[in-house]
């Protein structure tokens, strides 16, 4: 198993670092303060290839495997944490579900118009009385009513909702069937009874739009339903073990981030007669975090690969969202160290860093979900005789 990125992967890591240095990353704080992505940036992503990742090139889009899209989430990441997970959502949770199971009227219909950059793509899981229990927090539900469906509840923390011109909505359609009981359907956003609520006031990644929606009597046709009828909720836990790849992607980008403003910092400040850079109390905090920072990155692009290889990724995907996430804490909170007094203050980097981070060890899977996935995972490989998947 060789990580080494083979030569199309390195230009397009090369491509999307140059994009994100002169369209997203100067504009950062921009959209930090005012909340708003930057759309200009947004619709010239559609000529690059990061708006269709994971759309098919029939449809307008890249069609990109899992490690180059990996390594464009991370990128865009490092330029800019809201940037970032509404491109990630817009990309995994809006494309993916129906590039896979969507029939080709649902793609036809549908991808074209997301790939336009003009709008983003979303998904809607999480309800208000429900985060990581999501079998028994799901309580929308849609009912049929002759050649359609009547939905019913609310959702919350749904990202990209308001730019989005559909949402595929995860619901109850047989409250008596168990995990067999729930179904994706396909909702237009201009739809007659769904309301989308202002959005959330965040401690962080403010430019990504987060909002709840409320369900009441929305009415869909039956041809709205992605996929089979009943297979809603083994969908949504593949989108999840594929989110966990791009969320520990953009967990990386932000810790490289902060990891490059603190050593710049720490060259540049002086204390004690000579640059920061040569105490070393701050040159184990660099240490650390260039190690776990490249032991973070390897995770993701194993999970990545073998996403790729066709192979179980379960586990994999897990560990790499796991260890990323816990190290952008850890990375981000000693930028704000090595900073000092600057470090909480906007003017620096690493004080919106930090904010924005602070969400990759809840969304998707929070770490303690994340720590028994992996157990799981390992103690069925046990009982198998399996110690250590290749």
């Amino acid at each position: 198993m060789n990580f080494d990125l083979n030569d199309e992967q390195r230009m397009w890591q090369r491509v999307v670092r140059d994009f994100c240095e002169a369209e997203v990353k100067p504009y950062a704080a921009e959209v930090d303060e005012t909340g708003q992505l930057r759309f200009a940036a947004i619709r010239k992503m559609r000529d690059v290839g990061l708006l269709g990742m994971d759309v098919p090139e029939a449809y307008g889009g890249s069609e990109l495997d899992a490690v180059s899209t990996a390594l464009a989430i991370e990128e865009l990441g490092r330029a800019c944490g809201s940037t970032g997970l509404s491109l990630a959502a817009h990309g995994g949770l809006g494309c993916a579900p129906i590039t896979r199971w969507g029939t080709s009227e649902q793609r036809a219909c549908y991808l074209p118009k997301l790939v336009s950059g003009e709008v983003l793509g979303a998904l809607a899981l999480t309800e208000p009385g429900g985060g990581s229990d999501l079998a028994g927090g799901v309580q929308t539900t849609a009912r049929r009513d002759g050649d359609a469906w009547i939905i019913d509840g609310s959702k919350a923390w749904i990202t990209n909702a308001g730019i989005a011109p559909v949402i595929t909505v995860l619901v109850r359609t047989d409250r008596d069937a168990g995990t067999r009981g729930f179904s994706m359907i396909l909702v237009e956003t201009d739809a007659d009874g769904l309301t989308i609520h202002p959005p959330e006031k965040k401690m962080g990644l403010k430019g990504s739009p987060t909002q709840m929606l409320s369900f009441d009597g929305v009415r869909v046709p039956s041809a709205a339903v992605l996929g089979e009828v009943g297979r809603g909720f083994q969908q949504t836990m593949q989108i999840l073990d594929s989110g966990r790849i791009t969320i520990g992607a953009l967990s990386v980008g932000l810790a490289q981030a902060a990891f490059e403003e603190s050593v710049k910092y720490a060259q540049t400040r002086h204390a004690f007669g000579k640059p920061i850079a040569e105490h070393q109390a701050i040159q184990w905090m660099i240490a650390d975090a260039a190690l776990e920072i490249e032991a973070a990155r390897l995770l993701v692009l194993r999970a990545a690969w073998r996403k790729d290889a066709g192979r179980p990724f379960n586990r994999e995907a897990a560990m790499a969202k796991l260890m990323a996430s816990e190290v952008a804490e850890r990375v981000a909170h000693n930028a704000i160290q090595i900073h000092g007094s600057y470090g909480y203050s906007r003017e620096f980097p690493v004080e919106r860093i930090y904010r924005d981070q602070r969400l990759m060890t809840i969304g998707e899977g929070t770490s303690e979900i994340q720590r028994m996935v992996i157990a799981r995972r390992v103690l069925q490989e046990f009982d198998q005789g399996v110690a250590s998947p290749v």
